[in-house]
């Protein structure tokens, strides 16, 4: 009638069962940090900041003169160099981006646009310099919503805070993507 383990014996069996279970599944992940380096004295040079900052960023085109454009270029310019000045330029980025605004909904009598949607798309290549090869290419957007106004003041600077909100994503975006490519393939 009884067993010859008890009921927290078998418990505690199970449990470790299931934590060597783990330790079998996960012992091929690796977990590494994004930024920093693996502490390898061979490759000093071979940590993702170090190649970030070793790419050059060509003047964003398709909206060279509107406000977005310098907010892209110096938000790319920040999150790769990080306030360091480049050893050497070693990459490319070619960013071609543009800027589309459509009318979300009406004021009810007065037949004029009560908000805004502004989406920025941009198309991205990172080349390598020395070989002229595409190492990366990519897509990015980001859409962001404002509001229209009887005041022409306001609706100007809703227009431009709303391209400034899509550049710093579309920025970001680009950024985690590099990241990620130098993170896996150094």
């Amino acid at each position: 009638m009884s067993s010859s383990k008890s009921p927290s014996r078998r418990h505690f069996t199970g449990l470790a069962l299931s934590a060597l279970g783990m330790a079998v599944l996960l012992g091929g992940c690796q977990i590494r940090p994004l930024y920093g380096s693996l502490g390898s004295s061979a490759d000093p040079g071979s940590d993702v900041a170090n190649e970030l900052a070793a790419i050059s960023l060509d003047s964003i085109g398709g909206i060279s003169r509107r406000p977005a454009a310098r907010e892209l270029y110096n938000e790319l310019t920040f999150k790769l160099q990080r306030g360091t000045s480049p050893a050497g330029e070693k990459y490319r980025l070619r960013v071609q981006a543009n800027i589309s605004t459509a009318a979300v909904s009406v004021q009810q009598f007065s037949d004029v646009p009560a908000s805004y949607t502004m989406t920025m798309n941009a198309h991205f290549i990172l080349t390598d310099i020395a070989t002229d090869k595409a190492l990366l290419t990519g897509k990015s957007f980001s859409t962001a919503a404002f509001d229209f106004s009887n005041q022409r003041f306001a609706n100007e600077r809703a227009s431009r805070d709303a391209e400034e909100r899509v550049a710093r994503a579309v920025a970001q975006d680009i950024h985690a993507r590099l990241a990620g490519y130098f993170a896996q393939n150094r």
